[in-house]
């Protein structure tokens, strides 16, 4: 029922082109611009070709604009004509119509279309006259007159254009403007001086600590009061995902005969739920930026009542190990997700050997003998087998299944070209190695390309949601669904979330390790998951950075200091107050006011007593940081120092230096005091942190493992990443001390040292002796910015 395109000759030349497209309105940039896409510049020549054949040589440029959207925005080039012949009739003369005629050629994929349903959905012949607008207007003054009265021209004008457009659908938005601001003047009179001061800002009142709204987290796969900024940032480019079932309605999706009977068994199967997964490859361990995928996979399924596959892409057997599987299971549940199901790509590996047979059968695909050095690239020369007869690739793959074919001999490979140029993608290989699951079965082995969007057709996916650079895969993810007649989901891409001052590859960071550079993969100062763990960083916090940064189709490179500020406010709220003296400095206290000691009450967390405190023993000998004391006074320097007393935190004590001892090469080996009570002593400049019978332990202190922001560039870093490493990124305290009441704390249990920062316990630790990292600072380091 679509229109037939008027017969022309297509422009010769590209002046002849240039001139088509100005002639409709185009500016000449903008013209070159379409020239040089070369898909959309034939679909404008023909629908500006048969416009002319209705209207004439000469088209108004609203026209032309409506004839530049359409070819610009309509996937399905077949039904192009049909669009142009309501365009070139003036059945559809605005944007407005235009997009509500796009949106329903989306959702009506299969013809013949209903013309008349069509029409109803895009407002064709639908004329609103004046007198529609004026009373349409009329009624929106009328419900907000009290409030227009009360705020004159400062009222919101925009809400009573929205709801008069509402109330008139199709009317024209620049008549429906002047028809408001007729009533409104009509209603209010000229704006007087009053009128034309700024309104003053409304000052909102502080909520109260206890009322402040915290940022979501998502804990155990349950969204809790916390996790309601993730899923607001998974709004952007989330909102445009498709429902259930109507995987037809995303732009770009490919339509065959038998879509929409797949679609519908697809519903039965999964009753119309959302479905994603997390697909990650066995052979590695997980970093900061596997932490927004998960986020992003497990959250927009739990945000909209679905479901999260955690799908191993397992179909390279030569670089799967046992630790890579469990430790990342253990880091998707470490962040609070647990997975609906844990799947193997290997599960399915007789049913995607099935499926390359029929592949094979449909012509699809052909067994290759080009080495693999002949086929690296994006232009590599065709394949002399691609055309060889069904049968013969059958008996070929059935040999390579055999192990007939030594490994690069054969390939199977698919017809098609992919998005970015790379021709006839390889479907299977041949590899002699054993698999982890599937042990000596397979001698042949899938790839990526051919495996991903079966396991997710198998799996019903709803939403394949993955990486900026798998776009150039979603042909041939669209092209071999469909070249089996298998259900098809939806691949959505989004950009992936990196880090400054690190690197995150395999193999740079077995590099690092190889060389000592970390001690391994769970290395505080590396940005994998584990060692992010290690350092003490919270789950949550990691959630709620990859909140902050957001779901955006563009890369995002981040600073390291805005994931640490999102750790601070976590342990703000999480992190015991305790504390400890990494460079110990021992003080007597010659008039101590007991025999022995006295019990000092310190609270878990000073902002909130009623979250429980701690005692810690008060003696004659205290230790206090080295950097605390000064021998001579210095201007603007507020702790202890001969003739400037401090007070000790908590003791309820202030001490006043009275003999400073020292050893033979004159270094201060030891400080005696005496000590007034707070109340009885004038108030000190500062108040310092102090430990007794203390426990002794280790303190690492971790700084940035790379001098410059992009270790990997050549331009920054010409060296190399391994040429930039920070000499201080580790510094090691043996001799710290840190009060009694950490006694029982276990690996990952975390503290704020008071002044220091925020603490975790290492796996490390002994019985005998405790090691703790830093996690971060308590305040960002403004040298770091």
């Amino acid at each position: 029922m679509a229109a037939e395109p008027v017969a022309a000759a297509e422009p010769e030349s590209e002046a002849e082109a240039l001139g088509l497209f100005t002639g409709i309105g185009l500016s000449e940039a903008k013209a070159r611009e379409t020239l040089r896409n070369a898909a959309l510049s034939a679909q404008l020549r023909r629908a500006v070709l048969q416009a002319r054949g209705a209207l004439g040589p000469r088209l108004d440029k609203a026209t032309g604009a409506l004839l530049y959207n359409a070819a610009a925005r309509l996937r399905d080039p077949g039904r192009l004509a049909f669009l142009v012949a309501y365009i070139g009739r003036g059945d559809i003369r605005s944007d407005l119509q235009l997009g509500a005629a796009l949106q329903y050629l989306r959702s009506h994929p299969l013809d013949p279309l209903d013309a008349a349903d069509f029409e109803r959905a895009c407002g064709v012949g639908v004329r609103v006259s004046p007198e529609q607008i004026e009373e349409a207007v009329e009624a929106v003054i009328s419900r907000h007159r009290e409030e227009l009265l009360a705020e004159r021209y400062r009222f919101n004008m925009g809400l009573l254009m929205g709801e008069a457009r509402s109330r008139l659908q199709w009317a024209d938005g620049k008549s429906i403007k002047n028809e408001v601001d007729l009533q409104v003047l009509h209603l209010l009179g000229p704006k007087t001086e009053a009128d034309l001061e700024k309104k003053p800002k409304a000052t909102k009142a502080r909520p109260v600590q206890e009322e402040k709204q915290k940022a979501p987290v998502v804990e155990n796969g349950e969204v809790g009061t916390e996790a309601k900024s993730l899923l607001e940032q998974l709004r952007g480019e989330a909102l445009k995902f498709h429902k259930p079932g109507e995987n037809y309605k995303t732009e770009g999706y490919v339509v065959t005969p038998n879509t929409m009977a797949l679609l519908k068994q697809h519903l039965a199967v999964t009753g119309g739920q959302v479905r994603t997964r997390f697909p990650p490859e066995p052979n590695g361990i997980l970093h900061i930026g596997h932490a927004k995928a998960i986020n992003f996979n497990f959250g927009y399924a739990k945000a909209n009542g679905g479901v999260c596959f955690l799908r191993y892409d397992d179909t390279n057997p030569e670089k799967e190990e046992e630790k890579y599987f469990t430790a990342i299971r253990e880091m998707v549940e470490w962040l609070g997700y647990q997975p609906y199901a844990v799947t193997h790509a290997s599960d399915y590996f007789d049913q995607l050997y099935s499926w390359a047979l029929e592949l094979i059968r449909r012509g699809q695909a052909y067994v290759c003998h080009q080495k693999v050095e002949e086929i690296k690239g994006h232009n590599p020369p065709p394949s002399p087998w691609r055309d060889r007869p069904v049968e013969e690739s059958l008996l070929l793959f059935e040999d390579m299944r055999k192990g007939k074919f030594g490994e690069g001999e054969a390939t199977l490979r698919m017809k098609l070209v992919m998005e970015d140029g790379k021709m006839d993608p390889v479907a299977y290989r041949v590899k002699f190695t054993p698999h982890h699951r599937t042990g000596d079965k397979w001698c042949i082995y899938p790839t990526y390309d051919y495996t991903h969007c079966l396991c997710d057709s198998i799996e019903h996916i709803t939403h394949s949601l993955c990486t900026k650079e798998f776009q150039a895969r979603r042909s041939s993810y669209f092209w071999l669904c469909n070249a089996l007649d298998v259900y098809c989901p939806v691949q959505w891409e989004y950009g992936r979330l990196n880090l400054l001052y690190t690197v995150v590859s395999k193999r740079k960071i077995i590099r690092l390790v190889e060389t000592g550079a970390v001690r391994d993969w769970d290395d505080p100062r590396l940005f994998t998951l584990t060692a992010l763990r290690r350092r003490g960083f919270p789950p949550e916090a990691i959630n709620n950075f990859c909140a902050r940064v957001g779901v955006t189709v563009a890369q995002a490179t981040m600073e390291p200091h805005l994931l640490e500020a999102c750790v601070r406010e976590v342990l703000n709220e999480q992190a015991p107050r305790a504390m400890a003296v990494l460079e110990p400095l021992k003080v007597t206290i010659t008039n101590f006011p007991a025999p022995e000691t006295i019990d000092v009450l310190v609270p878990n967390f000073p902002a909130d007593e009623s979250r429980g405190s701690h005692k810690v023993p008060f003696q004659p000998t205290v230790y206090i940081e080295e950097t605390d004391f000064r021998e001579e006074l210095d201007k603007g320097y507020k702790r202890l120092a001969p003739g400037q007393p401090v007070g000790l935190r908590h003791a309820g004590y202030v001490i006043a230096v009275q003999n400073v001892i020292k050893n033979a090469s004159g270094r201060v080996m030891e400080l005696e005091v005496t000590c007034t009570k707070s109340e009885a002593a004038e108030k000190p400049k500062a108040f310092i942190h102090w430990v007794a019978e203390p426990l002794p332990c280790e303190v690492r202190l971790y700084e940035r493992l790379f001098l410059h922001k992009n270790p990997e560039d050549p331009a920054e870093v010409p060296g190399g990443f391994l040429s930039d490493l920070n000499p201080a990124s580790l510094r090691v305290v043996d001799n710290a001390l840190v009060d009694r009441s950490v006694l029982a704390a276990r690996p990952f249990d975390k503290f704020q040292f008071e002044r220091l920062g925020y603490f975790s316990v290492d796996p490390d630790s002994s019985e005998g002796k405790l090691v703790f990292n830093r996690t971060v600072t308590l305040k960002e380091d403004p040298g770091k910015a």
